[in-house]
């Protein structure tokens, strides 16, 4: 079940703050509070889905290609297109901390996780 209340849910609602690096009608993208690369940002979809399973199963075709291209554009936006790493957690197990989907960004000569 999705927690309105989450951090992400807020920062949509601007109830929370965020450094944004790009927003439109599908998602925005912020700097990670606590970055695991030089580059770290996340990019959130507008809507209410707990992860990537209950994004791509309920989140409209529009919601979705809305969604990717947000990421392309944020990628684009950092100058980062031929170096830079998408990930997904899904799962407390997997890393996931906020049951909101979202997909981190990230991007470093030498990165700092071990994937």
């Amino acid at each position: 079940m999705y927690d309105k209340d989450n951090i992400f849910a807020k920062i949509i609602r601007g109830d929370a703050p965020s450094t944004q690096i790009y927003a439109d009608d599908y998602a925005i993208a912020f700097q990670n509070i606590a970055p695991r690369a030089k580059t770290h940002v996340l990019v959130i979809p507008r809507g209410e889905y707990t992860d990537i399973y209950d994004f791509t199963a309920n989140a409209p075709a529009d919601a979705q290609t809305g969604f990717w291209n947000a990421v392309r554009k944020t990628v684009e936006k950092l100058g980062i297109e031929n170096n830079f790493r998408a990930v997904a957690n899904t799962g407390a197990g997997a890393g996931q901390s906020v049951f909101h989907f979202h997909v981190h960004i990230m991007s470093d000569e030498r990165f700092k996780t071990d994937f």
